[in-house]
Order: structure tokens, then C-alpha cells, then sequence
């Protein structure tokens, strides 16, 4: 499974959304379960999957699932699959 297949399951797991909902743009204000404890639970999720657990300040900066990308590229973890 991609780094990209793994991100989207991770986020839609996490938001309880539908495989229609998700994109690359999908932003935290556009979804009604993203909420501080999804916050949270995106931080472990990254860990679990990624290997990479993010600052708070670092998750509370996540808005849009870009940003994630962003975040992880960030410290190495590559998304060009």
C-alpha cells in the first residue's frame, strides 16, 4: 500500500468519513468530526503508520490533509509513489 493509499485510510478512519469525501484539499472546516480530539488522533495515527509523531504544535497546524503531506515530506517520508 502507497504512503498516499495509507493517508487516505488513516483519515478516513479517523473522521468516519465516506471514500467520496476524501481529497487532497479536504480541510479541517469543511468536516464536522475534525475536532481536537481527531486532531490527537491524527498525531498517533501518523506515529502508528509513519513512524513520525508530530509536535502539538506541529498537529495543531494541520488543516487540510496537504498539510499532512507537507508535514511528513517534510521530515522525509515521501509521497511520490
Amino acid at each position: 500500500m502507497s504512503n498516499h493509499e495509507q493517508l487516505r485510510q488513516l483519515i478516513l478512519d479517523i473522521l468516519l468519513l465516506g471514500p467520496e469525501e476524501y481529497s487532497l484539499e479536504l480541510c479541517r472546516d469543511q468536516v464536522e468530526t475534525w475536532d481536537s480530539l481527531s486532531v490527537v488522533s491524527i498525531a498517533v495515527g501518523l506515529n502508528e503508520t509513519f513512524g513520525y509523531h508530530p509536535t502539538p504544535s506541529e498537529a495543531t497546524a494541520i488543516h487540510c490533509v496537504n498539510d499532512v503531506i507537507s508535514l511528513l515530506e517534510a521530515k522525509g517520508i515521501s509521497f511520490g509513489d
